[in-house]
């Protein structure tokens, strides 16, 4: 929890809870400018995720089936196409085969991914795939993934986007302003994008991997929930280091101390590099432990991943069958 006076308790008690989108607050630096990271004891805290719990059989079945409800079903390569585009977004209406459904027990359960992210000139690609489904499309945008672009142009990156029927805009900050203490900066930034965004979900991507310190990790993600952001998330998936442990307990230790603060909720988005069933469980386990059933959905929890949704399809099948089948019978889209 940062250090604070008394001053600057926000009104609101600690156990009110508030519903809605977070509005974000008044910049305060002396809300996160003490914050000092242990690593020792983070890592500690995460290896424990690995090495306490152990989910199997049935309750690892019902466990990956709800991780299926929380994937953006991400594709954001160079060679991207229409076509893959809408394969994509059948995938994301059907992730799981009808026979697993079946025999499982869950067909008349609607599952269905969380949403699907592309490129901005893929969004009316997606809409038209998704329609009638209720499954959100998420754009990247303001330079993705390097946000190296002036900020008149990110602007109107999200208004494009808004303006092409997103729901959800995954926007990256300026890393630079956090490794030079820019802090009202970035708030100021991240405030912008979240007017540019209007009614669409504002997703504050961290590249935690590049912000050299875990503490500036805690720090910027106060202050993109002050500015306003509905989810914080981890990385793009293009940085040498994106998803891990450590960095996903300081960030979900952020939101519960800011909904302690505010009341309002904001979302966790740990995206890069999980792509093996076994992390989504890590994971899963991290949200329930640390913030409790409400972020094991997909209002307030989601991957990022590519390849994540092939191996826990492979995984319900050994589970019904017995035997583990080859990859290439679980395409992700």
């Amino acid at each position: 929890m940062p250090g604070k006076s008394e001053s600057n308790v926000h009104p609101l008690s600690s156990r009110q809870q508030v519903s809605g989108r977070n509005p974000g607050t008044d910049y305060d630096g002396d809300l996160f400018g003490r914050i000092r990271v242990n690593r020792s004891a983070v890592e500690r805290r995460a290896a424990t995720l690995v090495s306490r719990r152990s989910i199997k059989q049935a309750c690892q079945a019902a466990w990956l089936l709800k991780a299926v409800t929380c994937i953006d079903l991400t594709t954001l390569a160079g060679d991207d196409t229409p076509g893959r585009v809408k394969r994509l977004c059948q995938k994301a209406r059907r992730p799981v085969r009808a026979d697993l459904l079946d025999a499982l027990g869950v067909a008349d359960l609607g599952i269905r991914a969380g949403a699907v992210c592309v490129y901005p000139n893929f969004i009316g690609i997606a809409i038209d795939e998704l329609a009638g489904s209720g499954i959100p499309v998420a754009a990247v945008s303001t330079g993705f993934p390097a946000g190296q672009i002036p900020l008149e142009i990110k602007l109107a990156q999200i208004r494009s986007a808004v303006e092409a029927g997103a729901d959800e805009i995954d926007i990256v900050i300026s890393r630079g302003k956090v490794l030079t203490g820019d802090w009202q900066g970035l708030f100021e930034e991240v405030r912008l994008f979240r007017e540019a965004c209007g009614e669409a979900h504002l997703k504050t991507i961290l590249a935690a991997g590049e912000l050299a310190t875990l503490s500036n990790v805690a720090k910027a993600s106060w202050v993109c929930m002050m500015a306003g952001a509905d989810f914080i998330k981890t990385s793009t998936g293009k940085e040498s280091v994106n998803a891990t442990l450590p960095f996903s307990l300081v960030m979900v230790r952020a939101i519960r101390d800011y909904q302690a603060l505010t009341g309002y909720r904001v979302g966790y988005k740990p995206a890069g590099g999980i792509s093996k069933a076994k992390d989504a469980l890590n994971y899963q386990v991290l949200m329930k432990e640390e913030l409790g059933r409400d972020w094991l959905e997909p209002a307030l929890f989601r991957f990022g991943a590519s390849s994540l949704l092939g191996d826990i399809e492979r995984q319900l099948e050994h589970y019904v069958s017995g035997s583990y089948s080859a990859q290439f019978r679980h395409p992700a889209g």
